[in-house]
């Protein structure tokens, strides 16, 4: 039943009405605020569970059942399972910056060791998890993971890049559709005690942007 669902929460969608701007110029605030993407450390668990919770239930809150998610949340994203995960050699997580001083506004996780029945792709390398917060959404943060995680699976020998997505995620769908995956079958992800449909996508990992 299988594996989590990537998602990646509207990232390249403009500012909505209303929003706070502040008046430094345009260019010059997007120099200064691309996003810094790095390996996540053992004295970021605390940060990377709060963020991985919070980006969790801002994705799929209002659509599910609230004991579904948080019964999901403690059982995926406490600082103790997270960092067992981080000890693990098959998993690889990237955490996204909009200042190196502040906390972290996404993050993505990649690992090895499993592949689902439906990817046919060689040298496979599945992610797992790519989440924006609702803060950066907009600021091209959801873009710089999903590089990030192509030239991380590169350098590391991969082919072939997977995901599960929620079938009923046009959002997300689209996102991926846009970066070159394609669906190649389903799988059966239980989130608390429901059991919905993710859609499996998977493209190359050579030529990639």
């Amino acid at each position: 039943m299988a594996n989590d669902r990537a998602r990646c929460q509207g990232a390249d969608s403009p500012r909505k009405p209303g929003t706070r701007c502040c008046s430094t110029p345009l260019l010059f605030r997007n120099m200064i605020e691309q996003p810094h993407i790095r390996p996540a450390r053992t004295g970021d668990i605390e940060l990377l569970s709060a963020l991985a919770a919070r980006t969790f239930k801002d994705a799929f809150g209002s659509e599910n059942a609230d004991d579904d998610i948080q019964s999901y949340i403690r059982e995926s994203f406490s600082a103790e399972r997270l960092r067992t995960e981080l000890g693990n050699p098959d998993n690889l997580f990237l955490l996204a910056f909009l200042a190196e001083a502040d906390p972290p506004v996404g993050y993505a996780k990649l690992r090895t060791g499993t592949t689902d029945a439906s990817v046919k792709g060689p040298g496979p390398i599945e992610l797992h998890r790519i989440y924006v917060d609702r803060s950066a959404v907009g600021r091209g943060v959801g873009a710089a993971l999903m590089q990030a995680s192509f030239d991380t699976a590169r350098r590391g020998g991969h082919k072939t890049l997977w995901l599960g997505v929620w079938e009923r995620n046009e959002r997300a769908i689209s996102f991926y559709k846009r970066w070159g995956f394609e669906v190649v079958g389903d799988h059966v992800f239980r989130l608390g005690s429901d059991d919905q449909t993710d859609l499996i996508m998977e493209r190359p990992v050579n030529g990639a942007a």
